[in-house]
């Protein structure tokens, strides 16, 4: 039980399914607000309670999907949150589960957009006083971007849990991979939990990997993976060419099963074939993007999907009350 009093809880309707199981897990129910469609595609939204004075938490996972586009939901989120504050909330906390344009967080190229900076910029703009999301891509250039409050989440241990299930009294020697140099660290410290958790060392490994106008390169493995289950992580997984690619490098050096663990499911392109492929035994990533790009079959066959609405609530009701994120994210 996680209930809290005093906590306003909304979430638009595009992510309406996961705040439900948020306010569950926080024993509150879901605020009533209104979104209004007009005939020339504007919108507006509006909460239809009392605010003033609020510590008010608004849901909205920034994953495109078939009806809305991730600036689609931005806008709707810029929106709702500017009327909370014009209604005189007190503290508004925008609950961002999958963060669009995280991706874009430095210039690569010359004259290139910091395009995260600038969603920061308009999340402020409109009187955001805290952002939550899980697992950017790059945790420091995340931190930087936001001169507001901000608490980052990680599923690592919703991770550990997983494949604690798969991996414990099973006699065979595992190596965790980063399928770049960029996602070391990650992989570091999701190597040195899932260690503590199993009661032995696990070695790592990552691959090179090289991209230039949407084009990957590199295939070669620094680390030994020869003999053994091959776990890839990562933050995120879109078309799934490199987890694919990783996992045929292990597979040619002679490993063993090869599975892939990645935050974000955004599966586009050609991830259905991808992600079929014998190469990968299994794919688990979390709810914060649903899987509906996926084909019915892959799911929960091939591909795991972890609930990260207990995660989420327990984050609201610490931040509401000013309890730890910290001890949270090391429980």
């Amino acid at each position: 039980m996680i209930g809290r009093d005093g906590i306003l809880l909304f979430a638009l309707n595009a992510t309406r399914d996961f705040g439900k199981r948020v306010g569950k897990r926080l024993e509150i129910p879901l605020s009533d607000h209104e979104e209004r469609e007009f005939e020339d595609g504007e919108h507006k939204s509006r909460p239809l309670v009392n605010v003033r004075g609020r510590d008010v938490f608004v849901i909205q996972s920034l994953h495109g999907d078939p009806a809305q586009s991730p600036n689609d939901k931005l806008c709707r989120l810029l929106f709702f949150i500017g009327a909370l504050k014009d209604a005189s909330a007190g503290c508004v906390t925008a609950v961002i589960p999958y963060l669009a344009y995280a991706r874009k967080d430095r210039k690569t190229k010359s004259r290139d957009p910091v395009t995260m900076k600038y969603v920061a910029g308009l999340l402020e703009s409109v009187g955001t006083n805290r952002v939550v999301t899980v697992d950017v891509h790059n945790l420091a250039a995340f931190q930087n971007a936001f001169r507001c409050g901000t608490d980052h989440l990680e599923a690592k241990t919703l991770f550990i849990d997983h494949f604690m299930s798969k991996l414990r009294g099973r006699d065979e020697d595992i190596v965790v991979i980063s399928p770049d140099v960029g996602g070391v660290k990650r992989a570091e410290l999701f190597r040195q939990a899932l260690g503590e958790a199993l009661g032995r060392d696990i070695p790592a490994a990552f691959m090179e990997k090289q991209r230039s106008a949407g084009v990957v390169s590199g295939d070669a493995i620094v680390g030994d993976v020869k003999n053994r289950t091959v776990i890839i992580i990562d933050d995120l997984i879109s078309t799934g060419t490199t987890i694919l690619r990783a996992a045929k490098a292990c597979a040619d050096a002679g490993s063993g099963r090869v599975f892939a663990a990645a935050s974000h499911g955004l599966f586009v392109g050609a991830a259905n074939d991808v992600i079929a492929n014998p190469a990968i035994e299994a794919v688990v990533v979390t709810d914060t993007v649903p899987p509906f790009r996926l084909r019915p079959n892959l799911i929960g066959d091939k591909v795991v999907v972890l609930d990260t609405s207990t995660l989420m609530a327990e984050a609201i009701a610490r931040i509401h009350a000013g309890g730890s994120i910290v001890d949270l994210m090391d429980a």
